[in-house]
């Protein structure tokens, strides 16, 4: 039989290839985009963290309600996103490897934050933690304290941020299917083994790029925190609360002071998973293709 592709006219290799000038006109607004929003302001946040100099730099992040801020920043992210890799691992398990009723009202459950102000699911712990609240009167009565406290942003913080595991996970495991697994227990694994030494390495970088991304979402976090933290300086600031104390009182060079140092923290959340992309590339794609 005559190859049927034949009959087909050949289209040349540039044919499909944009000119010259079109792609240098894309690639020269992309990046001139980048630059006024995001480059520059970047940078003008660091110039003005410098605008009085090295000493008033040192002095606005070692303020005492500087350094309360930073820590409870710190304390935070640290409580928040241990808890949404926990929630992560085991939404994106059950999503992706087990069929069930209520699956499809799951995922959508997970996307929520994304489309709820956080401002408003700041307002529904007050509803039902705050003093009027559902549950006010028994945390009084129990003398226990979540709003305007630790605890209350702490929840405020892993409700805006818990999708971000879970939704780099799942569709990393709906890809990989359930064969590995399959195999592993068919030899006689554990369910645990199964998923510690089978299902947990096969997702490791869509993990660790979730932790990445969850961690500076949380350290992040303003709106939901603002509504349950009450603002009080030294207790329940953290470093996005007390930027917007310090620049609402038109101490500038402070407040971008804290804005450097949280910026940076970013930054520092962007390298490691530049450098692990280019250190594991290659695994990482095989993983994905698997």
């Amino acid at each position: 039989m005559a190859d049927e592709t034949a009959n087909f006219p050949t289209v040349p290799a540039g044919a499909i290839a944009e000119p010259r000038a079109v792609r240098l006109l894309l690639i020269g607004i992309a990046v001139t985009f980048m630059a006024l929003v995001l480059v520059l302001p970047l940078l003008l946040v660091f110039l003005e963290a410098f605008a009085k100099g090295s000493e008033a730099f040192l002095a606005a992040l070692t303020d005492r309600y500087a350094q309360s801020a930073i820590r409870l920043t710190l304390l935070v992210a640290a409580i928040a996103v241990p808890c949404n890799l926990a929630f992560g691992l085991a939404a994106s398990w059950a999503i992706a490897k087990f069929e069930f009723k209520g699956k499809a009202l799951l995922t959508t459950l997970i996307d929520l934050p994304f489309s709820v102000s956080p401002v408003v699911s700041g307002m529904v712990y007050v509803l039902l933690f705050g003093a009027q609240g559902v549950f006010g009167a028994w945390l009084k009565a129990h003398d226990i304290e979540i709003i305007f406290a630790v605890p209350g942003i702490v929840l405020a913080t892993i409700f805006v941020t818990f999708p971000f595991i879970a939704r780099e996970l799942i569709p990393l495991m709906q890809a990989q299917g359930t064969g590995d697994e399959e195999a592993a227990l068919s030899l006689g694994a554990s369910g645990f083994k199964t998923f510690w030494y089978v299902t947990l390495p096969n997702v490791k970088w869509g993990l660790l790029y979730g932790v990445l991304l969850c961690n500076a979402r949380a350290m992040g976090e303003f709106g939901a925190v603002s509504v349950v933290s009450g603002h009080i300086r030294g207790k329940t600031n953290t470093m996005p609360l007390h930027i917007e104390i310090l620049y609402n009182e038109y101490n500038i060079a402070a407040a971008f002071a804290v804005a450097s140092l949280l910026a940076l923290l970013a930054l520092v959340t962007l390298v490691i998973k530049t450098l692990l992309e280019l250190r594991f590339g290659d695994e990482l794609a095989a993983t994905r293709r698997h």
